[in-house]
């Protein structure tokens, strides 16, 4: 009995000492709190910037918004646009579909999509490869399609531009597939290299609906945002959320235009056309995260990654930072958008971080500021345990 006493007592220290080294201060949350604000005010030319940090391991949950504008309204809650983030919910939506066996990876994309889609769609050094493509192509960039957002054309164009000068123009998915077979070329053969495309999963989107015989938007919900009870989060244009915000959208603000309700950005769709908030997207990575909404082997299979430039790779719909020169508890994967939307986990430290700095071509600058964050983190946790 007094064996057993002693072990008792000895399993409660650790576990005291263990919870105990992994709290945060209140002084260190207001910290972080504050390098978030004075980086968002700390040009008048920014938009709203909003935060989500969590941790279960470490009970953390803060939350801020902020605007270079003190008299601005803002609300860490309000609605944003995920820009790019998207994608992860269209992968997520075709690796369910994999795992009810309408679909697999290594499918052909020629399977599920038309001959008016395929004529042209990639045709490289003479040499068409439109029906080689695999949908395992499409998820993670390696299909050598170019991307229509970003590729310019003969005359120095990519829809980017267009977005922003005809901002009231709307665009199909099929408009977009067909603007990029007739203004753009294919980067390489399918599989042999790495090239960002929306495009990819703008057929990605069309092969979902081909396959479940209903509209994008519908599956989205259905699969996902229904049964995740992400009740803001919605695909613009498309439908609207099961319960509307207390709080107006957050402005996008871009050579004087407001994008954030721009008919133009109709251009990403099943590429990026999510609104959602902090709190919804929260639950979205936490269930990839604790393999609720899709199985462990599952998701093992979308980490099928393709260098996409130093310390960054891309999966089916996520990309993993392994910072050069540091070690794997700085790693995270996740994704971003193209106007400073982020969403990413830390598995080293047990750190959720979502948000964005809504600001057009503002890719690098959100992962510069997590790494640091989690610097910040690391060194606050160190301090504890050595006290």
């Amino acid at each position: 009995m007094k064996t057993k006493s002693i072990m008792s007592i000895i399993i409660l220290v650790i576990m005291v000492t263990q919870v105990k080294s992994q709290t945060v201060s209140g002084k260190f949350k207001s910290k972080i709190i504050t390098d978030f604000e004075k980086r968002v005010c700390g040009n008048k030319s920014n938009n709203t910037g909003i935060l989500l940090i969590h941790s279960p391991s470490l009970g953390v949950h803060w939350k801020t918004a902020a605007h270079p504008d003190s008299t601005e309204i803002v609300s860490s809650d309000q609605p944003f646009h995920f820009a790019s983030i998207g994608k992860t919910a269209t992968s997520v939506m075709v690796t369910i579909l994999c795992e009810n066996g309408l679909i697999d990876f290594d499918e052909k994309i020629s399977k599920f999509l038309n001959d008016s889609i395929l004529a042209g769609l990639h045709i490289y050094k003479g040499v068409d490869y439109s029906k080689e493509i695999k949908i395992k192509d499409m998820l993670n960039h390696t299909s050598g399609l170019p991307d229509h957002y970003l590729d310019k054309n003969k005359e120095g164009v990519c829809l980017l531009n267009q977005m922003i000068s005809d901002p009231e123009h709307f665009w199909t998915p099929i408009e977009t597939i067909n603007w990029t077979k007739q203004q753009l070329k294919p980067k390489f053969k399918p599989g042999s290299g790495f090239h960002y495309s929306d495009t990819n999963y703008e057929i990605l989107g069309l092969i979902i609906e081909k396959v479940t015989g209903k509209i994008f938007s519908q599956c989205l919900h259905e699969y996902i945002f229904e049964p995740l009870e992400m009740q803001h989060t919605y695909q613009i244009f498309y439908t609207d959320p099961k319960v509307k915000s207390n709080y107006p959208m957050v402005d996008l603000y871009h050579k004087g235009i407001n994008l954030s309700n721009a008919k133009s950005i109709s251009m990403s769709c099943a590429s990026g056309g999510i609104v959602s908030t902090t709190e919804d997207m929260l639950k979205f990575h936490k269930a990839i995260v604790e393999n609720k909404i899709i199985k462990k082997e599952t998701f093992e299979k979308m980490q099928d990654y393709a260098k996409m430039g130093p310390s960054l790779y891309y999966g089916y719909g996520i990309m993993n930072f392994r910072f050069m020169f540091m070690p794997d508890r700085y790693d995270i994967w996740g994704n971003s958008g193209s106007i400073g939307a982020f969403m990413y986990y830390n598995p080293g430290m047990d750190i959720y971080m979502i948000g964005s700095f809504h600001k057009v071509n503002y890719q690098v600058q959100p992962i510069f500021y997590i790494f640091n964050t989690l610097r910040k983190f690391n060194k606050e946790l160190k301090r504890n345990r050595k006290s």
